[in-house]
């Protein structure tokens, strides 16, 4: 880089002595691009507006764009969005002339919307790109089009059309001697052979990816390869297999430092554990992952990180919701619980005004609230008559058995305290610590409030379903159980509306 550097700016020097304004323009982009690569953003913008400015000053229009299009390319990765976009145009209406310098300029337009999250707008940048590259009979930029395409199809599920598109990525690719831009596309059509079932021709590209990228030494493609393997396998039911890919998956983008990679692993694999029932290890990397992503969000020309934030905590849900629903089951009694409490706790919390981020830990918390149970000997959790004394006392200490369960996982939203308190009372009567008052957390009130409704309106070993009347009357006489807040929120939502 720095015989680059010196080769650039003697070429410089030569072009301001001979007065050759084309030559020094473009000298002095390059060595813009040289700067930017060796972290000196502020000689970077400085160069390349001096190109602008001997571009247009020596009427070298398609030059200027060229400079532009650079400058632009110097905000997206910094994150200025906003600039990046109206350069980016800038560059198009000053590049007309150039049809492949067209398909460049909206190929980057075309990366930024995804990067946004919107899809549509950068598959017309894509689309337009690709019609730029066919005009200029650019056969490479062609090749990098239809690939960016077939990742938006895919992105969109439009799985026929992706398809199409990788098939012709790669068939240039190959014409062109682009060994990585092959292993790019076999690697992502294997996810649309997935996505189809074909897990054969899913495997065989992804291991045909896997061994270019071997050859070309390329360790973060080889991390994407094993993750992509790993699912691959997942899919097709051959766990022990897929565990072993997402494990050198992790590894290999630990080591190449990708946290984007590393963190879409932990979650694949989490899903690959959800699978296999071992929901405790799916909750512990679906919580790194969370980390992971959220590390990402210094790096916002990489990745649309809130939209994979919300998949992610989408998937949380999931694998909650499922293991909750798993611990009930096997109750004629309960089964439903947890959805019931958790849709009615949601409904409280939005007649609070509670933020977004709180509904996410009620409903995470009403899920699990009743994990302890597990615990729980069937012949207690199940008795047909009233429990005696010391009967009472296993039952009390489920809360502290849930948490017990949780130990090892580290929640991105407080959910502990709804399940070790979801049976602490108002007034001090409840368990298991007796607390009381504005000692026990709001979260924890609200499932309280709704677990009590619940139970009292489903049948139940020990007694048959309470009329909706019914229970709210038993409701009113009990009110000193809850903050008066949550009492009223509860009876104008869930209580209003049965």
């Amino acid at each position: 880089m720095l015989d680059a550097a010196s080769s650039f700016e003697s070429a410089i020097l030569a072009a301001e002595s001979d007065g050759q304004k084309r030559v020094l323009a473009e000298a002095l982009r390059r060595l813009a691009v040289v700067c930017h690569h060796r972290n000196e953003p502020s000689r970077a913008r400085i160069l390349c507006q001096r190109s602008y400015d001997e571009a247009m000053a020596s009427g070298a229009v398609e030059l200027g764009a060229e400079a532009l299009n650079t400058m632009a390319g110097f905000e997206f990765e910094a994150g200025d969005m906003n600039s990046a976009r109206l350069r980016f145009h800038s560059a198009l209406e000053l590049g007309r002339s150039s049809e492949e310098l067209q398909g460049r300029i909206l190929q980057n337009l075309g990366i930024l919307a995804n990067v946004e999250g919107d899809l549509d707008a950068a598959r017309g940048n894509y689309v337009r790109s690709l019609q730029a590259f066919m005009h200029a009979g650019d056969e490479r930029g062609c090749a990098i089009a239809y690939h960016n395409l077939g990742m938006i199809n895919s992105d969109q599920e439009a799985w026929d059309e992706a398809d199409r598109c990788f098939g012709q990525s790669l068939s240039r690719a190959t014409a062109l001697g682009d060994v990585r831009l092959q292993g790019l596309c076999l690697l992502n059509h294997s996810e649309v052979h997935r996505a189809k079932q074909r897990y054969q021709l899913a495997r065989e590209s992804a291991e045909s990816a896997l061994r270019i990228f071997d050859e070309l030494g390329a360790r973060l493609d080889k991390a994407d390869a094993y993750k992509v393997l790993g699912s691959v396998y997942r899919d097709a039911g051959h766990h022990s297999v897929a565990e072993s890919r997402f494990r050198t998956s992790i590894a290999l983008a630990v080591e190449t430092g990708s946290v984007l990679c590393e963190a879409e692993a932990s979650r694949e694999l989490a899903l690959l554990y959800q699978q296999m029932g071992r929901n405790q290890d799916a909750l512990l990397l679906l919580n790194t992952a969370h980390r992971l992503f959220n590390r990402l969000n210094a790096r916002v020309d990489l990745v649309d990180v809130h939209g994979k934030v919300a998949d992610l905590e989408g998937t949380f849900l999931r694998v909650v919701a499922e293991w909750g629903q798993s611990i009930e089951s096997s109750d004629q009694y309960t089964h439903g619980h947890c959805s019931r409490v958790a849709d009615y706790a949601t409904l409280v919390a939005r007649q609070m005004n509670l933020s977004e981020d709180q509904l996410t830990t009620i409903r995470l918390g009403a899920y699990l609230h009743d994990l302890g149970k597990v615990r729980v000997p069937h012949e207690v959790l199940n008795k047909p008559g009233k429990l005696t004394p010391e009967e009472f006392e296993i039952i009390k200490n489920h809360p502290v058995w849930g948490l017990e369960l949780l130990a090892a996982v580290e929640f991105p939203w407080d959910i502990k305290p709804i399940i070790r308190w979801h049976h602490e009372k108002y007034d001090g009567s409840g368990y298991p610590d007796r607390l009381r008052g504005e000692e026990i957390p709001l979260n924890a009130q609200i499932i309280c409030i709704v677990d009590v409704y619940d139970a009292l309106t489903t049948n139940r070993s020990y007694r048959a379903a309470m009329t909706t009347a019914e229970a709210l009357a038993q409701m009113e006489d009990s009110r000193h159980w809850w903050r008066p807040d949550v009492y009223h929120a509860f009876m104008e939502s869930v209580g209003s509306n049965e």
